[in-house]
């Protein structure tokens, strides 16, 4: 995903169109790919990442928490078309997780951040993939579709 961050006021349509394009429509059309081969096996599981922004919003992202929410909606739309070939459709929605994209924010702003936080860090990519591996792996995620899963640090609950 990208982040293209402004004030609703300032922000020029660039700005929204490339987030929009890049973090909603780009899942839409690996989804219409991934779901052509799907449909023939009869099986599948497709995990979308969306953000706890497209939740709980954030001031300077609307457009990035409109199209993080739109691919709550979309999660939720795909798992009630998909279910009737055997593919689930779910999607996770991490917090801050210590990556590329927080890298470049000012340390204060993290510190402060992680305040906010009830475990009191940002999380680890590993955590949102070990949260990927259940989802697409385990056989306990068979009966699971339609949902998001918060991998967040509880950042969520104080929204």
């Amino acid at each position: 995903g990208i982040t293209k961050d402004g004030l609703v006021m300032r922000m020029k349509p660039q700005q929204w169109q490339d987030v929009i394009d890049i973090n909603l429509s780009g899942v839409f059309y690996c989804t219409q790919e991934f779901f052509k081969i799907a449909m023939k096996k009869r099986a599948g599981r497709i995990i979308n990442i969306s953000s706890v922004v497209g939740q709980i919003g954030n001031p300077g992202q609307a457009n990035y928490a409109a199209a993080k929410g739109g691919v709550i909606g979309l999660t939720m739309s795909n798992a009630k078309e998909f279910s009737g070939r055997g593919v689930t459709v779910n999607c996770i929605c991490p917090g801050f997780i210590a990556s590329e994209m927080t890298a470049k924010l000012d340390d204060a702003y993290l510190e402060e951040v992680s305040k906010g936080i009830p475990l009191g860090r940002l999380g680890k990519p590993e955590e949102v993939a070990g949260m990927a591996r259940f989802l697409a792996l385990d056989d306990a995620a068979d009966y699971i579709t339609g949902h998001c899963f918060n991998v967040d640090g509880g950042i969520a609950i104080g929204a």
